[in-house]
């Protein structure tokens, strides 16, 4: 073989194996690009899907942190998976497992649960001042966990006392005149033809009992209508609802013997209704007359600051006991009943005047000493 010709061969060769490995590591450079981008792309995959997770706890934690609900969720082994701050509130601890939850009522509710694989629930008494706790557990899967959800009912309970005792008092002061009309009556149709000084004693009672009763009612009205809305709050002068309102109460102080004053006042712009802040002056000052003997006073003022207009009712009456003062605002609530119902209160007229004054932002106070009288002053804002 020529010797030139072995050599242009073996280059041939050899150019051919460069190009051949060229084109391989070419190929192989494209292949793990390829599988870095399918690399990449998958990480980036799995980086969304965890920062997508982080957002979902993050706002499950916001929403379950809020809640004024405390929430526990146990596994299948009874140990604590997940509890919010409000659990650790209600319970005072934030137990790690079934053992460590306290009070022993809500631990045998949870254990019930889990047991019976069915929904359990208890209200329980705590601390001090008491609250009442209701446990509900809930099954929350086959393994044996268990959701546990604990609210404070005691303000719900509160209400429902106060109903109850709502109910029971209306019922109690409306039976009253109720049964007096009907005793009255009976014996003016006996009496009609035989005593006729009987029938003007017991028409001037039925007429009494009759009057007592028409007050109880409207006042529960007025209370009823406070409770569920206003009427309306334009802007009123106070000063012209106290002469009005004062002038009304002059026959009532003068058959009781009371001297009502009136000082001096400047207008006085207010937010509200006129309606019901004639209804807080008129309880007030009807109240204090009430509660003076005869030839005691009743002294009615009004004074202004920068903010507030400052309504003051000062009586020398007997005045309250201090065991008392944070209760004169109850509905039917009397510190002397005898003499409310002697004189014809109702035991609403001070519940009326608390409604008031929150419905028109002001602020009440009383001042009392046991024989010396009381003084009731409301700050209400006044018109900007």
């Amino acid at each position: 073989m020529d010797p030139g010709g072995v050599v242009m061969s073996v280059v041939a060769a050899a150019a051919a194996l460069g190009a051949g490995v060229a084109l391989g590591r070419r190929s192989h450079a494209a292949e793990m690009r390829r599988a870095q981008e399918g690399m990449k792309s998958a990480q980036d995959a799995l980086d969304r899907g965890a920062s997508s997770a982080r957002q979902v706890r993050r706002v499950q934690d916001l929403i379950l942190g809020t809640m004024q609900e405390g929430v526990l969720l146990l596994d299948g082994g009874w140990r604590t998976e997940f509890a919010n701050d409000a659990l650790e509130r209600h319970l005072g601890n934030r137990p790690a497992a079934l053992a460590q939850i306290f009070p022993l009522g809500a631990r045998e509710t949870v254990r019930a649960a889990a047991e019976e694989r069915r929904p359990v629930t208890i209200e329980i008494e705590v601390g001090t001042p008491t609250r009442w706790l209701r446990v509900v557990a809930t099954p929350a899967g086959d393994d044996g966990s268990v959701l546990v959800v604990v609210t404070d009912v005691t303000e719900s309970r509160r209400i429902d006392s106060v109903r109850r005792d709502f109910v029971a008092n209306a019922s109690h002061e409306l039976k009253t005149p109720a049964a007096a009309i009907q005793a009255a009556a009976e014996t003016l149709r006996d009496a009609a033809a035989d005593d006729p000084e009987a029938v003007v004693r017991f028409a001037a009672q039925l007429e009494r009992d009759a009057l007592r009763l028409s007050r109880i009612v409207m006042d529960l009205l007025d209370l009823s209508r406070l409770e569920a809305e206003t009427d309306g709050h334009g802007t009123v002068d106070l000063a012209a609802l106290i002469d009005e309102e004062t002038e009304r109460a002059a026959p009532a102080s003068n058959e009781a013997g009371v001297i009502l004053e009136i000082a001096p006042h400047p207008p006085a712009i207010v937010g509200g209704s006129a309606r019901d802040l004639a209804l807080l002056i008129r309880n007030l000052i009807d109240n204090a007359i009430r509660y003076t003997a005869e030839g005691g006073t009743v002294r009615v003022s009004l004074t202004t600051t920068e903010r507030d207009a400052v309504l003051s009712v000062r009586d020398t009456g007997v005045g309250i006991p201090t065991k008392d003062l944070p209760r004169i605002f109850e509905r039917f609530y009397r510190v002397d009943r005898a003499r409310s119902r002697e004189t014809g209160g109702t035991g609403l007229g001070l519940a009326i005047v608390k409604h008031v004054a929150e419905n028109v932002g002001a602020h009440l106070a009383v001042e009392s000493e046991l024989g010396v009288g009381s003084t009731f002053l409301v700050r209400v804002p006044l018109a900007v």
